[in-house]
Formats: structure tokens, sequence, C-alpha cells
């Protein structure tokens, strides 16, 4: 069957394959030679702290559990950001619908009764979890898709909404008010790696992490693979269009929100079953802020988020690796230039790709 398509031309000496990582690792060598200079400003050699860095998370078994265990929270809130984005919306709210999630998995946790099996309570756990984050971003999602209300100023103030509701919930109806933190769980905890191989000794990990890359699995599927993603992705790239062509963009805004805030809301069960086991004030502060910077690095896509996550938590748990020898905040303003040069290399970047291959074709 005849097509007018043209066939793809890839840029001279450039494989395929290679072309959509060119982008991120431009943004990534940028920062990595600004890293550097920020290292010899201290009169430390970049070498040393980056091989500190290395050692203190991939490079020993206790900091490869916590690089897992930072990025299991993170991965749930970039996919919470990132699938939100795909629809054409910005959700902000990822920080308190995590919060939200987390206190759902405490409360069913408290309730359930001592002696029930894992296999319950674990599950059921996790369900709250994630029907307190939906529940978080329900109120606007039901103002965008009903009134065009703005997302970015509700979720933000969603924000502030759960955290002071969430305090008075512990604090009034628990009679916890001097911890501000739950009682512990009855049921519902989520094992660590170090109860099946003693290589995650001491670390946070914890089997939330196959939850988290479940998720992710999910939710590429769910976007590329099926109708309602199908929608999803063509109420973002143009809801004007998308409804004129038959498809209730409202209807998508309201389920994209409910499904962004599930996959928030996930993240809490890494704290609250996996480590703690119990809720506890402020456990989200910043993992729902970070999201947002873990979606844009991986370019909004369910891989590209886990990948951003881990290179998100390998900075923040190296840190304190490297603390000898540099300021912690060293790190802090390293992770903020790898987010500033991923939103203006991967632009120019791909602007340069199309223009080689419009010379090329």
């Amino acid at each position: 069957m005849a097509t007018d398509r043209a066939p793809a031309v890839s840029p001279p000496g450039i494989p395929r394959w290679l072309q959509p990582l060119l982008p991120p690792l431009t943004a990534l060598l940028i920062a990595a030679v600004v890293g550097d200079l920020l290292i010899l400003t201290f009169g430390q050699s970049p070498r040393e702290v980056f091989r500190l860095l290395i050692e203190g998370t991939w490079g020993n078994a206790y900091g490869l559990g916590q690089v897992l265990y930072k990025a299991t929270t993170l991965i749930c809130t970039g996919l919470a950001v990132a699938l939100g984005i795909r629809a054409g919306m910005f959700n902000i709210g990822a920080e308190g619908q995590l919060a939200l999630g987390g206190f759902a998995a405490a409360a069913i946790g408290l309730l359930l009764p001592a002696g029930t099996p894992a296999l319950v309570a674990i599950p059921v756990c996790v369900a709250a979890a994630c029907a307190g984050g939906s529940a978080g971003a329900a109120v606007p999602g039901v103002l965008k898709a009903r009134f065009g209300a703005s997302e970015v100023i509700v979720t933000i103030m969603m924000n502030f909404i759960i955290a002071a509701l969430l305090n008075w919930a512990v604090a009034t109806q628990l009679n916890v008010a001097e911890s501000l933190h739950t009682p512990e769980i009855h049921a519902g905890a989520v094992p660590r790696l170090a109860a099946v191989s003693a290589l995650f000794s001491g670390s946070a990990a914890n089997f939330t992490i196959l939850f988290a890359l479940g998720a992710a699995v999910f939710t590429g599927w769910w976007l590329f693979r099926t109708r309602a993603g199908y929608e999803l992705r063509a109420a973002g790239l143009q809801p004007d269009a998308a409804e004129y062509g038959g498809i209730r963009v409202g209807s998508v805004w309201l389920r994209t929100m409910l499904l962004s805030g599930a996959l928030a809301g996930l993240g809490g069960v890494n704290y609250v079953l996996g480590y703690k086991q119990y809720y506890e004030e402020g456990f989200a502060a910043g993992a729902g802020y970070l999201g947002i910077a873990v979606a844009l690095v991986g370019r909004n896509h369910p891989a590209g988020v886990v990948i951003s996550a881990l290179l998100f938590a390998t900075l923040s748990q190296g840190a304190l690796a490297v603390n000898a020898l540099v300021p912690k905040q060293m790190v802090d303003v390293l992770t903020a230039i790898v987010i500033i040069a991923v939103a203006t290399a991967v632009p120019e970047v791909e602007r340069l790709l199309r223009a080689v291959r419009g010379k090329t074709a």
C-alpha cells in the first residue's frame, strides 16, 4: 500500500538509538562541568568529590539501599506530575497527596487487627494510600473539569489545607499532640529488603520499590497502550481538537487528576509502611515538589522518571557522603543546575537535531 510519509532520516554519524539520549546526556555533561567548577572554588579535587559521592551511594550496600529508598518516593511523585503534564495539567499538589496517602495507609494499619495476614493487610493499606492520594486530587480535578479553574493554584492551596487537616487529625483525634505522629500500625508493615538479603542491612530500603516500579510499568502501558491513555495524550496536546474529535476533555482531566493523586499517595507507603510504621508530620517535606523536577528531567516518560528518580536520590544520599570535603548545600546547588541544564539544553539540542534532519532529508 502506497504512503506519502517520508522515511525517518538520521543525522549523519549519529546512530538512531542514540538520538533520544543526546539531549539529557548533554544536560548532564553541562551540569558535571559546572559542578567541577563549584568544587574547585572550595579548593577540593572534583575527581575526589565525585569518587566519594559514588562510593557513598552505589559503592556500598548501605548507600545503595538508601538510594533505592529515596528513589521509591520520587518515582511515585514523579509519575504523578508526569501524568498530569501529559494531559496538559500541572499537578503541584503531589506533596499534599503524598502526605494524605501516607496518613490513609497508617489509619487503615491502625484499624486492622494485629493478626491480619500480610497478604491481606498490605494490599488493603496500599489501596488506602492510593485512595487517600486520589481524594486529595479530587478537589482540583473537579474544579478543573467543571469550572476550568487553574489546577496550579488549587493544588498549591490544597497542599496547605491537607497539611493543616492532617495535623489537626493527629493532634486532636489521636491524642498525640506532643509528637504529631500516629501510634505504630497494627498490620500492613512492608518488609525491608534486608529481610531477604543482608546486602541492604541497616538501610531503609523496602519492598515498596516493587510497587513503585510496578506503577511505572502500569503508567507506561496505560499511557501508550490504552484508549484512555490516547485520549489523555490527545487532550494534553490540543484540548480543542480533542473535544472536536469526540473526547470529553473534562472527564479526561478529572480521571487524570485522580490517577495522578493515587500515584502520589502510593509514595506514602514507602515511609509509613516500609520504614517507620507510623505516619509523622512532615515526612513528605520536599518529596512532592522534587517530583516536579524528576518528571521534567525524565521527559514525562515513565522509564525516564525511574532513571531521573535514581539520579536525584543518588545526589541526595551523595550529599551526606561528600560533606567532609564540601558543604552539603553544594550538592543541592548541583541538583538545581541539573534541572536548569535540562530545561535549557534539552530543547536546544532537540532543535539542532531537527535542523540536521531537515538538511539531510
